[in-house]
């Protein structure tokens, strides 16, 4: 669905210039969640930006269902981190949901249905006449969470959204992501700073380097698609699975490294 082949990015330019992607490759199938993670300032964002469409990278191929990315392209969503900006603060709840939704040509009850079920899947019901202002930030992300569902995107793009909630309320959106990947059978691409969260909600994580930033590794997640934030994390193959995430992001063996083609002689 979503393809990436020895991307490049580098901002400035001459002796100013600073090579944050050095050579990214992965792919993402139908129906799978991946997850991105890697240190701190190794581009995650900068990658998600690319593949969304709204910026364009210094070199190598993107393509979504086999298409060139030239810009945002039909089909594709995505969940900001800031929630506080992604939502417009003069419009309700389902005002905010319904906004995108106009220029698809959907007659009234049509529209009325995707935003009932949308906020129906994110645990909005009753909220609907509500502003951002008026709601917690758990729910104002569920908020720019029903607003994406109801777009009826064939991927969803998720950047870092639940790095500004406390403990609790993430570990309730991250349930709700897997709910909602479930009941939509929806392709999603989640890029978070957060170990844990990036094997617990998985198919696949695709482990990133130090900037100037390449694949370290991809790895399969062979964990029960019923997953409980107590027993899945007290399970001996999650806590092994997190362990290497945390081994390859602090200490890549060279064997670990998958080494990007443009360093190959």
């Amino acid at each position: 669905m979503l393809n990436i082949e020895h991307l490049t990015h580098t901002y400035g330019t001459g002796a100013k210039a600073h090579l944050a992607l050095k050579d990214i490759t992965f792919a993402v199938e139908p129906g799978e969640l991946v997850s991105i993670v890697g240190p701190s300032g190794c581009g995650k964002t900068t990658l998600l930006r690319t593949m969304a469409g709204l910026m364009r990278p210094t070199g190598g191929d993107l393509t979504f269902l086999g298409n060139e990315i030239t810009s945002v392209p039909e089909g594709l969503a995505m969940v900001f981190q800031d929630y506080r900006g992604s939502l417009f603060p003069w419009l309700s709840v389902e005002s905010n949901v319904r906004f995108p939704l106009k220029r698809l040509g959907l007659s009234k009850a049509d529209l009325d249905a995707r935003v009932s079920e949308s906020l129906v899947a994110v645990g909005l019901t009753g909220f609907e006449d509500r502003f951002p202002f008026q709601l917690s930030g758990g729910m104002q992300q569920r908020v720019a969470i029903a607003r994406a569902l109801a777009y009826r995107p064939k991927i969803l793009l998720m950047d870092e959204p639940f790095a500004s909630v406390d403990a609790q309320t993430r570990e309730d959106l991250e349930d709700l992501v897997l709910s909602v990947k479930k009941k939509f059978n929806m392709t999603i691409l989640f890029v978070t700073h957060d170990i844990d969260e990036s094997v617990y909600l998985a198919d696949r994580v695709v482990v990133l380097s130090k900037p100037p930033t390449f694949v370290v590794t991809t790895l399969d997640i062979p964990l029960s698609d019923n997953r409980d934030q107590i027993e899945t994390k007290e399970d001996p193959e999650f806590i092994r699975l997190r362990g290497e995430v945390a081994r390859l992001i602090r200490h890549p063996k060279s064997d670990d490294v998958t080494i990007p083609v443009a360093d190959v002689a």
